[in-house]
């Protein structure tokens, strides 16, 4: 299975994007597509062994649109001025043409040879010249509208362009009557209509390209993030190359005030980097040789020469990029709703819209009247502001969540995280920093205690836990040299064992006594370190405990406040750790967590995780990502604290990249805010429509009140602009 984002041009509304989401899914070989109208791309997987990219993008033609190739990155200032001088020209005309069709009836003053009723030739003719270059600008309206009516899919496009060219061919009619002599039709022209509709479309257009261009700033700021060029040792010479020609294996050199080119590991030198825009600390980091360095990171005051090891898309930020973008290309429960309605909308509009037209042919309004109710219908129905209200919103958010540190691999969460009433935290690495140091030691064998730490350091060496790097930093900072160790083996929940010098080890909690069947006669010594907020070591060898040794870590920074937080605002905090029960108690009283469920193995966690929701709780466990991840994929919400150097491999729902709990509050802060502007936006999307559909049929005609299709068009995007205005709110959310 593959994923890839195309670009695709060609999309105007939510019956576009839904149309094409419908015409790929059924398409033999592709397993998912998800179409994004905001960021006009798509996230398509499907079967390698029976698809590659051209046959995807032949299905995008099919459906009547085009595909750009795969979506890399914006080229947002190049477009929008050419839309903008565009814009600007056609204004002018638009003035031009309102000018001389209209400037009689408020008393401006025209130019007799443009009088309709003394030369009305003259000013038919030139009504028509002017209206070509609209339908030029239109053309690609037109061309969709068509397009998708021929693929049973009709769209805004398909509304404009069917209300477009009634109005053109009825003045095209009435043209050629004014020609014969009729000269009573050049009250029956609707060139300017037609003209000013299209023109109106494309203002909302090009108002909604700028406006969403804003959404996508934050994903912008992560792509433009490395530096264009970089400079390579070959030899004793340097090199000054671009980001793209560096090579796995390259090193490369970094000098105070450059940016690190792509991920790498430091092979010379030390300096302190900025890495802020991973990590979110703003304390810089001292790197030196053998540590890793990440894309984008900057370097303050030292010579570097690092080896290049994830370059392009797997770079950390390339990474982080792909995760947004594919989280903007999921789509909410709620966005499915109005993707539905929308589905149904278009065709009920065109099925109002000509019933309307021949109750008033058959009330007696006349062709003109009929003509002129039928096109305003259509146009002023056209669901823009409907297929906006949902996916603006969303991008909006997906991009203040990745400014806060927060990258969501799917957009539903957004809609959900707001409803979480339990959160479960994991102890070590999630409410602690995970940075345990060696505290105390209970020594009841014959070794030596640096000669015991050496033994146990040799093995735990070989462990991920974050227990095991406090040994191996203990080997560092005595300068123990690490022994050979044979038949290593890790027991999920239990501890480790191994042999060194012949001799088998096993080091791990109170439970691994239990499961190798050693009685335990150092109980209290235990329960005394754990008081004292340790995790507890069992060495053991050939049945017999050789000591104790408690390990300590310091609890993360602001955890007591985003606790204290969640209780005030009536949301269950729960610690669920593997660690032994007075330690976790301990820590647990320290930050102000009351639940405890202490001694729990993984499967356990997993257990208690399923349990809670079915008592109706609504669960996000918080974790590390890697020893959790069974217990994060069964929680309804799994967050990860994670430092971004292994984004793609965690399971997680949500990776917070700056390990700071207060982004979980920030993305429960984000989610309310997120649905309710949703639903403020559907409400008026559905509001306008309600109002204006019964208006432009003329039900509202024995009040006075009625419109045209020039108005329709107006009104159609001033509803778009209160839906994208209301939307970009959320961007000044703190």
């Amino acid at each position: 299975m593959k994923k890839i984002i195309l670009s695709i041009d060609g999309m105007t509304c939510s019956s576009c994007s839904n149309g094409l989401e419908k015409y790929l899914n059924k398409q033999k070989g592709i397993i998912s597509a998800s179409v994004n109208l905001v960021m006009a791309n798509s996230l398509i997987e499907y079967d390698e062994t029976i698809l590659n990219q051209k046959k995807i993008e032949q299905f995008v033609k099919e459906a009547g649109f085009k595909s750009l190739g795969l979506f890399t990155e914006f080229d947002i200032k190049n477009k929008n001025q050419q839309e903008k001088t565009k814009f600007i020209l056609f204004s002018l005309l638009a003035i031009v043409l309102m000018y001389i069709s209209m400037g009689h009836m408020v008393g401006l003053p025209i130019p007799e040879i443009f009088n309709s009723h003394t030369h009305p030739i003259p000013y038919t003719t030139i009504l028509f010249l002017l209206t070509i270059p609209f339908l030029i600008y239109g053309y690609d309206i037109l061309k969709s509208g068509y397009k998708n009516l021929i693929h049973r899919t009709p769209n805004m496009d398909t509304l404009v362009g069917i209300g477009v060219i009634s109005s053109m061919l009825y003045s095209l009619y009435s043209m050629y009557q004014i020609l014969q002599g009729n000269h009573g039709y050049v009250e029956e022209l609707y060139f300017e209509s037609a003209s000013i509709v299209i023109f109106f479309i494309k203002i909302g257009r090009y108002l909604d390209r700028v406006s969403t261009d804003k959404t996508k700033e934050a994903i912008q700021k992560l792509v433009k993030i490395t530096p264009d060029y970089a400079i390579i040792k070959v030899g004793e010479t340097e090199k000054q190359v671009t980001i793209d020609e560096i090579q796995k294996g390259d090193i490369i050199v970094s000098k105070p005030g450059e940016k690190i080119a792509v991920d790498g590991e430091i092979i010379y030198g030390k300096a302190h980097l900025d890495e802020a825009f991973i990590t979110g600390e703003s304390k810089k980091a001292l790197k030196s040789i053998g540590e890793k360095v990440m894309a984008g990171s900057l370097n303050y005051d030292g010579y570097l020469e690092y080896r290049a090891e994830k370059i392009g898309k797997e770079s950390t930020v390339s990474e982080i990029v792909k995760l947004v973008l594919e989280a903007t290309n999921t789509k909410a429960p709620i966005a499915k709703v109005a993707d539905t309605v929308s589905g149904y909308f278009v065709p009920a509009v065109m099925m109002i819209a000509f019933l309307t037209f021949v109750a008033y042919l058959g009330l007696g309004y006349g062709f003109s009247s009929a003509i002129t109710t039928f096109v305003t219908i259509l146009v002023v129905a056209c669901p823009c502001s409907l297929g906006l209200a949902t996916p603006l919103a969303i991008v909006v958010s997906e991009g203040l969540c990745a400014s806060h540190g927060i990258l969501i691999k799917k957009s539903e969460i957004l809609e959900n995280a707001q409803k979480t009433n339990t959160i479960v935290f994991d102890k070590t690495g999630t409410l602690t920093y995970g940075t345990l140091k060696v505290a105390e030691i209970m020594n009841y064998s014959n070794y030596e205690e640096k000669e015991l730490l050496q033994l146990v350091g040799s093995i735990e060496k070989n462990s991920t836990h974050p227990i095991g790097k406090a040994f191996s930093d203990y080997l560092v900072e005595h300068k123990l040299e690490t022994l050979e160790v044979n038949d290593f083996e890790n027991i999920s929940g239990f501890g480790i064992v191994g042999i060194v010098n012949s001799q088998e080890f096993i080091l791990g909690n109170a439970k691994i006594l239990s499961k190798y069947h050693i009685p335990n006669a150092y109980g209290e010594d235990e329960k005394r370190l754990a008081s004292q907020g340790n995790s507890i070591v069992y060495v053991v060898q050939n049945k017999e405990i050789l000591a104790l040794i408690g390990v300590n870590d310091m609890i993360r920074k602001n955890s007591k406040e985003v606790v204290a937080y969640l209780n005030e605002h009536k949301i269950e905090t729960i610690m669920l750790t593997g660690d032994h029960e007075e330690t976790a108690k301990k820590i647990a009283k320290d930050i102000g967590i009351t639940n405890v469920m202490a001694n729990v193995l993984p499967a356990e966690k997993t257990a208690m995780i399923k349990k809670l929701k079915q008592d109706n709780k609504y669960v996000m466990m918080c974790g590390d990502g890697i020893n959790d991840s069974p217990a994060l994929a069964s929680s309804h919400i799994g967050v990860s604290i994670d430092s971004g150097t292994d984004i793609a491999a965690d399971a997680s729902d949500v990776i917070l990249t700056k390990n700071d709990l207060y982004s979980i509050i920030h993305l429960i802060h984000i989610s309310k805010k997120t649905i309710r502007n949703i639903k403020q936006n559907l409400f008026w999307a559905f509001f306008y429509n309600c109002l204006m559909i019964p208006i432009s049929m003329g039900l509202f005609l024995p009040l006075g009140i009625t419109i045209n299709p020039m108005i329709a068009s107006l009104a159609m995007v001033l509803s778009s602009l209160t839906v994208i205005l209301n939307a970009l709110r959320l961007k000044r959310m703190e």
